[in-house]
C-alpha cells in the first residue's frame, strides 16, 4: 500500500502542487479571519439616506366679521284664537257677527233664546230689594231691643244669599249673548239660526293674527348661544318674509329630543293668512371671526373633531380645529382660526402634525 502511495505522491512535491496547497491555506486563513473579526468588532452606525422635506401647497387668509344665525324649523300660530263655547243651553235666535268679520273685544256674536233667565233675573232683583228692606227693618228694631242679634244675622245672611243668586242670574242671562274675548275677527263659525246648543259646545272661533308666533326647537349645543330680544327673520314657504325677535327660550330640554323651546314674535300688519303653516326661523347672533374655505379642506382629527390643516410660523403642519358657522354655495365659513394663516390647500394628507414641510404658493 505506501509503495502504492509513493507512486502518486513524490517527495519533495513538485511546483504546480506547492501553488495549489499555499491557495487553499491562504483562503482557510483569510475565512477563519473575517469570522472572528466579525465576532470581536461591532457593526459601525448606519447613515440613513437623507429625505427631503414634504413639498405643500399653501395660501393666505385673512379673518373678517361675519354674521351668524341660527337656522330653526318652527310653525307658526296666530298670536290669540279661542273657541267661544255656549255656557247655557237655548237655541240660536240670531247670529250677530259672521265669518270674517272684525270684532271688538266684549262685541256680542249671536243671540240665543231667553229660557226663562230674564224672568229669573227680575225674581232675583226684587228678592235682593225685599231683604235689603228686612234688613233695615231688623236693625231699627234691633237699636230698639225688639229683636236679638241672632235674628239681626239671620236677615244679614238671606241678604246675602239674594244677591248671591242675582249675581248668578246676571251672568246667565248676560250668557244668553256670547262675546269677543279680544279684537279680532271671526274666524269660524260652527252654529246655525235655530240650532240648540248646550253649555261646551262650540259656536265661533275668534282669531287675532294681527301678530303671529313662531315656535320650533332649538339643539342644546346652540341653546345657549340664542337669548330673548335677538332679531329673527321668519322665512315662508312661498319666499316671504317677516321680521320678528326672540320672546322667549324654555329653561329645560324636551326630554324626548333633547331640545329647547324658542318662540319668536313678529307684526302681521297686512294679515297674510300664515298661522298653522311651517316656516324656517333666521335668529340672528353676534358676528364672529371666520374664514372662507373649501368643503374639502375640511378633515377629522383622530378624536373626530373637524379642523383644517395649516402651516405655522415655524413651518411646521397644524391640524388647527374650527367650528362651521355656515356652509355656502362656494365654500364653508369656519371659526376658530387665527386672523392671518396660511392653509394648506396641497398635500395635507401626506404630512403629520408638527413634521416640518416645504411650502410652495398656491396660484390664485
Amino acid at each position: 500500500m505506501f509503495h502504492s502511495l509513493r507512486q502518486h505522491f513524490t517527495w519533495p512535491p513538485s511546483p504546480p502542487l506547492i501553488a495549489v496547497i499555499i491557495t487553499v491555506v491562504l483562503a482557510l486563513w483569510l475565512l477563519i479571519g473575517d469570522k472572528q473579526s466579525a465576532r470581536e468588532t461591532p457593526p459601525g452606525e448606519q447613515v440613513k439616506p437623507q429625505q427631503g422635506l414634504s413639498e405643500v401647497e399653501v395660501r393666505w387668509s385673512e379673518a373678517t366679521s361675519v354674521p351668524r344665525e341660527q337656522l330653526v324649523q318652527g310653525s307658526i300660530t296666530a298670536w290669540q284664537q279661542v273657541d267661544v263655547r255656549a255656557q247655557v243651553a237655548g237655541r240660536v235666535e240670531q247670529l250677530l257677527k259672521q265669518q270674517g268679520d272684525e270684532v271688538a273685544v266684549g262685541a256680542a256674536l249671536l243671540k240665543l233664546s231667553d229660557e226663562g233667565r230674564s224672568q229669573k233675573l227680575a225674581q232675583m232683583r226684587a228678592d235682593v230689594r225685599l231683604r235689603q228692606k228686612e234688613l233695615e227693618g231688623g236693625r231699627t228694631l234691633t237699636a230698639d231691643k225688639l229683636i236679638s242679634q241672632t235674628e239681626l244675622v239671620r236677615l244679614e245672611s238671606e241678604l246675602a244669599r239674594a244677591q248671591a243668586e242675582l249675581a248668578a242670574a246676571e251672568l246667565a242671562a248676560d250668557y244668553s249673548q256670547p262675546k269677543a274675548p279680544f279684537n279680532g275677527r271671526v274666524d269660524r263659525r260652527y252654529v246655525e239660526v235655530g240650532q240648540l246648543v248646550q253649555p261646551g259646545e262650540i259656536l265661533m272661533t275668534v282669531v287675532d293674527a294681527s301678530r303671529v308666533r313662531v315656535s320650533g326647537q332649538v339643539p342644546q349645543l346652540q341653546a345657549g348661544e340664542i337669548r330673548p330680544g335677538q332679531r329673527a327673520t321668519i322665512k315662508l314657504l312661498d319666499g316671504r318674509e317677516m321680521a320678528g325677535q326672540v320672546q322667549f327660550v324654555s329653561l329645560a330640554a324636551d326630554p324626548a329630543t333633547r331640545s329647547f323651546y324658542v318662540e319668536v314674535q313678529a307684526a302681521n300688519p297686512e294679515l297674510w293668512r300664515v298661522a298653522g303653516a311651517s316656516a324656517t326661523l333666521r335668529i340672528q347672533q353676534e358676528s364672529v371671526s371666520a374664514h372662507r374655505v373649501s368643503p374639502a379642506l375640511l378633515s377629522l382629527n383622530a378624536e373626530g373633531g373637524l379642523g383644517v390643516h395649516v402651516v405655522n410660523e415655524n413651518s411646521e403642519a397644524v391640524f388647527n380645529p374650527v367650528q362651521v358657522v355656515s356652509i355656502e354655495g362656494n365654500g364653508a365659513i369656519v371659526a376658530g382660526l387665527p386672523e392671518r394663516v396660511r392653509i394648506i390647500t396641497q398635500g395635507a394628507g401626506f404630512v403629520r402634525p408638527g413634521q416640518q414641510v416645504d411650502l410652495r404658493e398656491a396660484a390664485e
